[in-house]
């Protein structure tokens, strides 16, 4: 069972989407490419070939969780691109021998991969001129406002004080940066880009995010889900109020390529 079992859909509506300078870095690593291939790794609801419509020829989904994809097919249905979709981890995906993705991108995933594992098997199935990009931004779990804090203390009050992730699960942070992980793989040309980001959330948006995620999906919280949500309202009510909802964010692009 994935720990995203029931999230799909509130994660194709409430997830926040790339920033545009992202989308930017992304696209010059594409640019002239007359047949670019994009292979998105851990593609979720597929917003990262959403974001680049039209700037590659051929798509290649790749995520392990049906609900996710069956999203990423709906989203993806108008796409002016080949659109191949794959019901598989990021480890056990295997195109055929002479496929060659032109970029590579992992963005809010990394951190379930075996990372070093991934990046080994790309080797095989990308262009020489191949870019990997890997992308993140933290989550409203690790954000630092007042108001997080105090939402973030609220789930803990119900699920404990350990992150969860899915049913009978804690997360485990990995440690390393993404900057080193991928300098030290084939494609260990690194740049990195750290991009400011303020989003504005209201409470319906926020509520519909954590059931969106691993640490505080609805099922988590058993027969006290409704009596949490009602304290959840009430805390985010009084907080946009007060100061508003506004989360400061920072969101890195770590892009590798062959020396």
């Amino acid at each position: 069972m994935s720990q995203f079992d029931t999230t799909a859909p509130l994660y194709a509506t409430y997830r926040p989407g790339l920033p545009d300078e992202a989308v930017d870095l992304l696209t010059q690593r594409v640019d002239g490419k007359k047949h670019g291939i994009l292979l998105d790794l851990g593609s979720g609801t597929g917003q990262v070939p959403l974001a680049l419509s039209g700037k590659v020829a051929e798509v290649d989904v790749v995520e392990q969780d049906a609900g996710m994809l069956d999203e990423a097919d709906k989203a993806l249905a108008g796409l002016p691109a080949e659109v191949r979709l794959h019901n598989a981890s990021a480890e056990d995906f295997t195109p055929s021998r002479s496929y060659r993705a032109n970029l590579v991108t992992i963005c809010r995933a990394f951190h379930w991969m075996d990372q070093d594992l991934v990046l080994s098997r790309l080797d095989g199935m990308t262009a020489p001129d191949a870019t990997v990009a890997v992308m993140g931004d933290g989550s409203l779990w690790t954000a630092r406002a007042e108001w997080t804090d105090a939402l973030r203390n609220l789930i803990q009050e119900y699920l404990g004080e350990e992150r969860r992730a899915g049913k009978d699960k804690v997360y485990a942070a990995h440690n390393r940066p993404y900057r080193e992980i991928v300098a030290h793989s084939v494609f260990g040309q690194v740049e990195e880009h750290t991009i400011a980001v303020e989003r504005e959330w209201n409470t319906d948006t926020v509520i519909g995010y954590l059931y969106s995620t691993s640490f505080a999906a609805r099922p988590l919280f058993g027969d006290r889900v409704d009596a949490f949500e009602r304290r959840a309202r009430d805390l985010l009510d009084e907080h946009a109020a007060r100061d508003g909802l506004i989360e400061h964010a920072s969101f890195q692009v770590v892009l590798g390529r062959r020396a």
